[in-house]
């Protein structure tokens, strides 16, 4: 389980942002994991979910875009990179010093009960420093250690892999994904987190998504999670038939779900599927016999639910982050409160997998009866800074009490988060619209 995520000069970030996801002594009862880190040591408490607050542009989106290219870069950068070329980055652009600085991730996590770092610094041509180390009883155990110009320095076991994967690492690629290349027994299932974890889900990959749901929906063994979670969205669909598709288009289906699982680069081999092409045949519940629908006829709602099961399904059996953009897009509230739940309740997500959203729907926070459907650990808060720099903090920082009424508290700006809306310029604009003046 991912325990905590840290980056520099990305995106819009230029100072440091930190998620993370252990618990605090505010957690709700029940909500936190138990989660061994170590031979014989106390568990860590880690959040299944973490919603991300705050105003249009102010960068919850990025937070969650650092993320993917966090795990991008480790899947790619040795077997796709230019051995030439350099590291393509997005550094925050808004002042010219940061776009020279390089830029900075880290992930602390769990892997099969023993705690993992790792991170990296590179610049626009080369990686700067980059190691790795894990915890099999408590403290520090070195696996690598890099920084550019000096022989990396290696862990005690597997050195003689470990130098034959220092001789074919670049300078612009990680050795993290060379190390995986080669198969280094200590590194692979740290490059395997990233390959199965950090799913993202955003406007942009919706296409992918359908067709990784239709592919969930051609196997035995998700099918019957994917139908459930279709008839749980109450939206009148009883079944889901597929009709017999083009070898064109399957072939198409197979590739999004190697992209989705991270063994396809998305940036060039993203398929091009229209939802239309994968045959989907949904059949309604009508007052007598039941009806098969086209997906053309179905509500944006509907298509959108469609395409956030696919990486749902695959979270949960995988045990991974799912990255949600929006989750509440075209979504009705009551969906969205589910789907946070689905990945809160013990008993159903039983693999550990994390749910790390951005949202402005604010009955997640609490409705109108005082319930929230997030601990007061589990809700952060982006806010645009006067020099255009992001900034992401946690409401635990201010110290809400249990009893708060943080949705209403939220709305009022009194956490900050809020967008600075000038009612007078709107009223000038209304103006200009009247008197045609804006022509």
């Amino acid at each position: 389980m991912l325990l905590a995520f840290r980056a520099e000069n990305v995106h819009s970030f230029r100072d440091e942002l930190e998620l993370s996801m252990e618990a605090t002594a505010l957690a709700d009862d029940g909500v936190p994991r138990k989660v061994s880190w170590r031979q014989g040591g106390r568990p860590v408490r880690v959040l299944p979910v973490a919603g991300v607050f705050g105003p249009n542009g102010s960068g919850k989106s990025n937070v969650l875009k650092a993320m993917s290219v966090f795990r991008n870069h480790v899947l790619l950068s040795f077997r796709s990179g230019d051995p030439g070329g350099g590291i393509p980055r997005r550094p925050f652009r808004l002042d010219k010093d940061s776009t020279a600085r390089p830029s900075r991730f880290e992930v602390d996590l769990v892997l099969n009960g023993v705690r993992h770092e790792y991170g990296v610094i590179f610049d626009d041509e080369r990686v700067l420093k980059e190691w790795a180390y894990r915890y099999p009883r408590g403290r520090s155990a070195l696996l690598f250690r890099r920084e550019s110009g000096k022989p990396i320095e290696l862990g005690a076991g597997n050195r003689s892999v470990g130098r034959a994967v220092e001789k074919i690492t670049r300078p612009n690629a990680f050795f993290l994904s060379a190390a995986a290349a080669a198969g280094h027994p200590d590194l692979l299932p740290l490059f395997q987190w990233f390959e199965d974890s950090l799913l993202l889900a955003e406007a942009s990959s919706r296409q992918v998504r359908w067709a990784y749901t239709t592919h969930l929906l051609r196997h035995e063994r998700s099918r019957d999670l994917v139908l459930a979670l279709i008839r749980a969205a109450d939206l009148g669909i009883a079944n889901v038939r597929i009709r017999p598709l083009d070898p064109q288009v399957v072939d198409r289906v197979r590739r999004a779900a190697q992209i989705l699982s991270g063994r396809e680069e998305e940036a060039e081999a993203a398929p091009d599927v229209d939802l239309t092409e994968l045959g989907l045949v949904l059949t309604h519940q009508g007052g007598g016999d039941d009806i098969d629908f086209d997906v053309s006829e179905e509500s944006l709602g509907t298509l959108v639910w469609l395409g956030l099961i696919g990486p749902v399904v695959a979270a949960l059996e995988r045990g991974s982050v799912l990255l949600a953009d929006e989750l509440e897009a075209s979504l009705h509230p009551m969906l969205v409160q589910r789907l946070v739940e689905l990945f809160q309740d013990q008993e159903a997500n039983t693999n550990g997998a994390q749910l790390i959203f951005s949202s402005h729907d604010v009955s997640l926070l609490d409705d109108t009866t005082g319930h929230r459907r997030l601990g007061r650990d589990q809700i952060w808060f982006t806010e645009k800074l006067a020099d255009g720099n992001s900034r992401l903090y946690p409401l635990s920082d201010l110290g809400p009490r249990r009893e708060e009424a943080i949705g209403k508290r939220y709305l009022a700006g009194l956490y900050g988060a809020t967008p600075i809306v000038n009612r007078a310029e709107f009223v000038e604009v209304a103006q200009l619209i009247a008197t045609g003046e804006h022509g």
